[in-house]
Formats: structure tokens, C-alpha cells, sequence
């Protein structure tokens, strides 16, 4: 039997643990995403410094390098209203929450707090450079 007070403890604890995405970060749909970064390569920066670089290829799959290190590929897809990424070489799922701005994309993970939101600094529709590992003497 589930106490009253249990109850009203549990669902203050779900709505704390909730990320908070506010009216003006409506999440995108998969199909507004798919179309818009189809086709495109992406870079992102966070507080002012370059993250990462992301190729959005068709049939939703990904190349993705952080800045200075080697790509990885991968693919995407739909979760509820996030949109989820999974690597060949990393066994975690990793979903964020993609929406619109006047200055471009921005992204947030799904267990980040507002402020912490990655944004588009640039697009490009060339693919992008893999250097493959570096090759010691």
C-alpha cells in the first residue's frame, strides 16, 4: 500500500528530476530535425569554446568528432520528444533535447540544466576531415 505522504514525496522527487525545458525551447520534432540538419555538418561550441563537429548523413546516421579528437560513427533517432544518439564505438545512449533560435540550432542533454545548452556556430555542407590516429615514431 502506497502512503498519501510517500506518494506526494515520490512525485515531488519525478517533477525535481525532470529537465526543464522552457515555452520558448519547444523541443523539435524528429522530422524538423531530420530536415533540418540532413545534408549538413555542424559545429558546436559551449560557453564560448568550440566542443564538437557533427556530419548528418542520410538515413540518419552521424559522423562526430570533439574538437581534437578522432570521429566516431553513428546514428539517431526519435525518443519521446529527444533525440537520441548511439556510437559504434560507446555502449551508452546519449539524448538530448535539439530546438530552434533566431541564431541557429542548440542542444541540450537530456541531464543538463539551462545554461548548459550546446549551440551551432557553424554549417557547412562539406563533409567533414578524419584524420585517422596518429602514428607513433
Amino acid at each position: 500500500m502506497f502512503h498519501k505522504p510517500l506518494a506526494a514525496l515520490a512525485l515531488l522527487a519525478a517533477v525535481i528530476a525532470a529537465p526543464v525545458v522552457s515555452a520558448d525551447e519547444t523541443p523539435m520534432s524528429a522530422e524538423e530535425f531530420e530536415s533540418y540538419v540532413t545534408g549538413r555538418t555542424l559545429t558546436f561550441g559551449l560557453h564560448g569554446v568550440p566542443y564538437g563537429v557533427e556530419q548528418f548523413k542520410e538515413g540518419r546516421r552521424v559522423l562526430w568528432a570533439f574538437i581534437g579528437e578522432e570521429c566516431r560513427d553513428g546514428v539517431w533517432f526519435p525518443y519521446e520528444d529527444q533525440i537520441c544518439f548511439a556510437y559504434e564505438d560507446d555502449p551508452r545512449t546519449h539524448c538530448w533535447y535539439f530546438w530552434m533560435t533566431d541564431e541557429g540550432l542548440r542542444a541540450r542533454f537530456i541531464d543538463d540544466v539551462p545554461g548548459e545548452e550546446l549551440y551551432e556556430v557553424e554549417q557547412s555542407p562539406d563533409p567533414m576531415f578524419c584524420p585517422g590516429p596518429q602514428i607513433g615514431a
